[in-house]
């Protein structure tokens, strides 16, 4: 088992940590300064810029079995499809990679949009709000007619928002950034990123094909989540903001304009459990490693 894994970040390390069978494992970074950050999470680095192929990368490619792709899309779609497309036509996937047997595209339950607070699952019908929701359901779009080309399956896994270990709201509170922003009914999905690494060794032992929801059993607003952080670490919580009045960025406001409750049934019935079902128990987990000294 062979697997390479482009745009080897935050969720990208987890997924090379929950696979220790695998006998080799691969990951891309923009930067050689990120190298020493790759082999700690047991990967054999490589530059990737989104604009070419490296002879080395090449090389690597045609020995992966396991393919994960994690690199957002930008407005022409997915990057790394684009080139490939361009590289070598649509012969594509299986002439980079002559021996690969699965795929995952890492996406986001953004491309469901706005259900005005109501549950959506895999079936749902995707209404995208902001650019980089439509994006990534171009992107989605382009990895499943590549991969029903190369007669691959292909797991894409929509993830909410992403937390864990250095990057979580305690983080927040430690420099002074957390804030209680209130808007009526509104509540957000979100997944540790420990449950990330977890569900794509889940998928890939199983040789998924399908879309799948990775994200915890509880919608909640986000206040919730700082006044619990709070608690937890025995500070004061900071003061509730209107959001309608909030100083925010064109993007952070952006976020609050999808607001829907997230399923993850199908990937539970499928036997998957998730160590961190709901935030409360993820940050009593977190809470002795983030604890200032």
């Amino acid at each position: 088992m062979h697997v390479m894994i482009f745009g080897a970040g935050f969720s990208g390390k987890a997924i090379a940590m929950a696979m220790p069978e695998a006998a080799r494992i691969s990951g891309t970074t923009r930067s050689a300064e990120k190298f020493a950050a790759l082999s700690e999470n047991r990967m054999q680095p490589f530059l990737f810029d989104g604009r070419s192929i490296s002879e080395a990368l090449l090389s690597e490619l045609k020995s992966v079995t396991h393919l994960v792709q994690s690199i957002a899309p930008d407005a022409e779609g997915d990057p790394l499809i684009n080139l490939i497309s361009t590289c070598v036509g649509k012969s594509g996937l299986k002439t980079l990679m002559p021996n690969l047997v699965w795929t995952a595209y890492l996406s986001t339950v953004g491309v469901y949009g706005d259900h005005d607070g109501a549950w959506v699952d895999e079936t749902s019908e995707c209404r995208p709000v902001s650019a980089r929701s439509r994006q990534r359901v171009m992107a989605e779009d382009q990895w499943m007619a590549a991969c029903a080309a190369a007669g691959l399956p292909l797991a894409i896994l929509r993830l909410s928002g992403i937390y864990g270990p250095g990057r979580n709201t305690f983080r927040n509170i430690e420099k002074g950034t957390a804030r209680r922003l209130v808007k009526k009914d509104q509540v957000f999905n979100r997944i540790r990123v420990e449950d990330i690494g977890a569900a794509a060794r889940f998928l890939a032992d199983r040789m998924a094909d399908g879309i799948f929801n990775v994200t915890d059993d509880e919608p909640a607003p986000p206040q919730d989540v700082v006044l619990e952080a709070c608690r937890i670490a025995g500070v004061e919580p900071p003061p509730e903001q209107d959001f309608e009045t909030a100083d925010l960025t064109p993007m952070a406001r952006s976020f609050y304009g999808e607001n829907k409750r997230v399923s993850n049934r199908k990937i539970r019935d499928m036997g998957f459990s998730f160590r961190f079902p709901d935030y409360r128990m993820s940050l009593k987990d977190l809470w002795p490693a983030e604890k200032p000294d």
